[in-house]
């Protein structure tokens, strides 16, 4: 985006945030892949651009993952505007199909780029003791975004449940 689009996009979302915050609800602003804000540097830019107490991120492990970044790198950056954790795996093996035949983002999702967290290959770990290191007290919803039929959601549903109780204890 240039800088006035930019500039909009902060406006809406401070806008937005004051009408969360007037109604007791908190606002988080979900980067993700196939958007204006989707690595390291562009999520920098929305943050600063916007009211710290106003507009707060949702940290996506695998978005970060496939934009190239490192998960853990962007939680210890942005940790106090994080209001809201999605646990998202990636099989990297289907990155690199996706990037080599610069697929789209659908095309990466149904190919299975994404998976539950233990079954892909980011490391959890320090991610897991950085969020309790921290105090994180907030939603942490897992996410696949996988083709049911290709992977049955309550056998990977499963398969989470076990790898955050064996790295986490809850």
């Amino acid at each position: 985006m240039n800088d006035d689009e930019w500039k909009l996009l902060a406006k809406g979302m401070n806008e937005l945030g004051k009408i969360a915050y007037d109604k007791g609800m908190t606002l988080t602003y979900h980067h993700h892949m196939g958007t204006c804000v989707q690595s390291i540097a562009e999520t920098e830019k929305f943050l600063e651009l916007t009211d710290p107490e106003l507009v707060f991120l949702l940290y996506d492990t695998g978005h970060f993952y496939f934009a190239g970044e490192d998960p853990l790198e962007a939680l210890e950056m942005f940790y106090p505007r994080i209001k809201h954790v999605h646990l998202k795996d990636v099989r990297s093996n289907v990155l690199t199909e996706v990037k080599e035949n610069n697929w789209s983002f659908l095309q990466a999702v149904r190919a299975g780029a994404f998976t539950v967290p233990g079954d892909g290959n980011i490391n959890f770990d320090p991610i897991f003791q950085t969020l309790s290191d921290e105090g994180y007290e907030g939603w942490m919803i897992v996410e696949a975004e996988q083709d049911p039929a290709k992977a049955n959601p309550f056998e990977y549903a499963k398969k989470a449940r076990a790898f955050i109780r064996e790295k986490t204890g809850l």
